[in-house]
C-alpha cells in the first residue's frame, strides 16, 4: 500500500515550500549581486537580466498607475486559498493534480510576496533569439507554467479527481 493512501493532497505542500525557498533565494541573489537592468550572458539564447515587472504575465497592465498591484495581489490570495482547499479535498495519491496545484500555489505566493513587499515582481530569466525576446520571468513564473501544463496534461489523460473522504 502506498504511503500516500488515505492522506489529503496537503502533503504536497512540501513542493510549494521548496519552490518558494528556491524562488526567494534566486531573487535575493539577483538583487544582491546585480544592478537594476544589468544583464549577464549565460548562453547564446539566455541571460540573467534583472528587471521589475509592475504588471502580470508579459507585463500586462504594467503601466496602469499602481492599482494593478493590489488587484493582482487579491487574485493571487484568492487562487492560493482555492488551491489549498482543493489540495485538502484531493487524495495525495493523485500525484499529477496535487503537484500541479502545489506548483501553481508556489508561483502565486512567490510573486505575491514580491508585489506586497516591493510593489513589483523581480524577474531575471531572459530567453531570446536574435532580435526576438521572450518576456523576462522568474522561478515562480516557471512553477506556474509547469503547473498549468500539468493541469492540461491531467485534463486530457488523468482520471477524474476523487475527493478525500472526511
Amino acid at each position: 500500500m502506498s504511503k500516500l493512501a488515505g492522506k489529503s493532497g496537503l502533503v504536497w505542500l512540501w513542493l510549494s515550500l521548496l519552490l518558494l525557498v528556491v524562488d526567494y533565494a534566486t531573487k535575493s541573489l539577483v538583487v544582491s549581486t546585480m544592478a537594476y537592468e544589468d544583464s549577464i550572458d549565460i548562453l547564446p539564447f539566455f541571460n540573467f537580466t534583472y528587471v521589475h515587472n509592475y504588471g502580470a504575465a508579459f507585463s500586462f497592465l504594467s503601466d496602469s498607475g499602481g492599482w494593478q498591484r493590489w488587484f493582482f495581489s487579491l487574485i493571487a490570495v484568492s487562487i492560493s486559498v482555492l488551491l489549498v482547499w482543493w489540495l485538502k479535498r484531493l487524495p495525495a495519491s493523485n500525484k499529477v493534480l496535487c503537484s500541479a496545484y502545489a506548483l501553481v500555489l508556489a508561483g502565486a505566493i512567490g510573486n505575491l510576496y514580491d508585489r506586497i513587499a516591493y510593489g513589483y515582481v523581480i524577474d531575471f530569466l531572459h530567453v531570446y533569439y536574435e532580435n526576438w525576446h521572450f518576456p523576462v520571468f522568474n522561478i515562480a513564473d516557471c512553477a506556474i507554467c509547469i503547473g498549468a501544463a500539468l493541469l492540461l496534461f491531467d485534463a486530457f489523460t488523468g482520471e477524474s479527481p476523487k475527493e478525500q473522504q472526511a
